[in-house]
């Protein structure tokens, strides 16, 4: 076993496990062992936990902390000397305004861990067991089922990759995931660096590696994400659920939790006002979510209103696979909601039906639905059986799915009409005896895919037909 240095240089043991890679990717017997000592595959996550078995480490994270820790604990005795302070010598302070360490997903899947146990008062293992007796087939049915018992987000997704296999990207140091992510645009690798090195200004943000982007998660949930999109381009996503696009500030489409993004070419770019709205966009989501609003009394009637959903520009039978690889093949369209008298599929783990659906090589597709229009001391309320969503986000939803031909559409997205949005002339309109409220709606995104979400203009028009 190798000895590792009182003062250990990070830098050297990368390119350790840089060079061991290279000679197993290179077929060099010697190394393809060390390499198999450890790991199935032949990664460079595999030849950093080699180096990390070498110096008696059981992880490269653990062997990591263990090299900032005594290079810091000199750097105490150093100043010590000159006649400061020496401190703790056992726990390295990291250094005022340095980035915060980007975690690995091993140590996220151990974070997961430890809070499905505070939460639930059960252990994986515990977790584990219960998931097998439960005898559920399929990944959309284990959540389903996970949701029912309370346990969501990480917990949930930590159980589901135990059932079902982890991910390749979550056996992926989080070095050569974001290594791979700059491979081949390493001019932008500077963008990343200078957002990372603004977050301790922030207060406590951990810095997460993901296959294409890097996630920043605040106290309570992600606020921001950092994706090279183009050669020439890195998109800083922020996720700021009241805001619109403005400015320099953009709208963002398929960069995780974001919704709203600025495009950056350089570190430059990162100025005042990116800081400030990146600023904003941790403060929003550190803080706790508003309690919620105790129900209250359904408003009164004002009448029926017939809802016309008038689709055009269908994808096709597949789209592309999903980031996890997932293909989907015959797929359909249909509108979300309950009813005894219309041709319907079942939409498994879900109380609603797939109602009247349409194949997505259709040249267009039409549904018509009833609509219940209330009025309250906020305004127009909407009920019914196609309706969704709480009071200020009451939508018709359109579920797209594949259909296997027994009966069933397997969900894999969805898109929201938020009657909400409508102007309230429109729905005054529309009300009048022998009219129609229309919605026509593009069902193709710009990438080609389902259009999905909540829809917004031009993708979606609404307007007043006679009927």
């Amino acid at each position: 076993m190798s000895q590792l240095p009182d003062r250990p240089d990070a830098d050297q043991l990368r390119r350790q496990a840089r060079e061991l890679h290279r000679a197993a990717v290179g077929g060099d017997t010697a190394a393809l062992g060390r390499l198999r000592e450890v790991s199935g595959k032949i990664t460079l996550s595999a030849a950093q936990l080699a180096i990390a078995r070498d110096y008696g480490f059981p992880s490269w994270p653990r062997l990591k902390a263990e090299v900032e820790r005594r290079r810091a604990g000199a750097g105490q005795q150093a100043r010590a000397g000159d006649g400061a302070p020496a401190g703790n010598h056992d726990q390295a302070a990291p250094a005022e305004g340095a980035a915060p360490p980007v975690k690995s997903w091993e140590e996220m899947r151990d974070w997961a861990a430890s809070l499905l146990q505070s939460r639930t008062g059960e252990d994986v293992q515990a977790w584990n067991r219960r998931v097998a007796g439960s005898g559920l087939a399929d990944e959309r049915a284990l959540r389903s089922w996970l949701a029912g018992q309370g346990v969501t987000g990480y917990s949930q997704a930590l159980l589901v990759w135990e059932r079902f296999g982890y991910p390749d990207f979550m056996t992926t140091g989080a070095d050569e995931l974001i290594e791979a992510q700059y491979a081949d645009r390493p001019h932008l690798r500077p963008v990343l660096d200078a957002v990372l090195a603004a977050l301790p200004a922030l207060g406590q943000v951990t810095v997460q590696a993901r296959k294409t982007l890097v996630s920043l998660v605040g106290p309570r949930r992600t606020f921001a994400v950092v994706q090279a999109t183009t050669k020439n381009r890195v998109d800083l996503g922020l996720r700021l659920d009241n805001e619109k696009p403005a400015g320099r500030l953009l709208a963002a489409r398929d960069i995780g939790a974001a919704n709203l993004r600025f495009p950056l070419t350089g570190p430059g770019d990162i100025d005042e006002e990116v800081l400030g709205w990146l600023r904003r966009a941790y403060d929003e989501n550190a803080a706790p979510p508003p309690p919620r609003r105790a129900a209250r009394r359904p408003a009164a009637v004002l009448g029926p209103l017939t809802v016309v959903i008038e689709g055009y520009d269908l994808p096709g039978l597949t789209c592309q696979p999903e980031p996890d690889g997932t293909r989907h093949r015959n797929i359909h369209v249909a509108v979300s909601g309950k009813s005894k008298d219309r041709t319907a599929l079942v939409v498994p783990d879900s109380p609603g039906l797939a109602i009247e659906p349409v194949p997505g090589d259709a040249e267009s597709a039409r549904w018509e639905v009833p609509v219940i229009v209330r009025r309250d001391a906020d305004g127009f309320d909407f009920t019914g059986p196609f309706v969704g969503g709480t009071r200020d986000d009451r939508s018709l939803g359109l579920a797209w799915g594949d259909v296997p031909g027994d009966g069933t559409l397997r969900l894999f997205r969805g898109a929201k009409l938020r009657l909400v949005d409508v102007d309230p002339a429109l729905i005054e309109e529309a009300m009048r005896p022998g009219h129609r409220l229309v919605a026509r709606i593009r069902l193709t995104d710009p990438r080609g895919n389902p259009v999905c979400a909540r829809v917004h203009p031009p993708a979606l028009t609404w307007s007043v037909q006679p009927g």
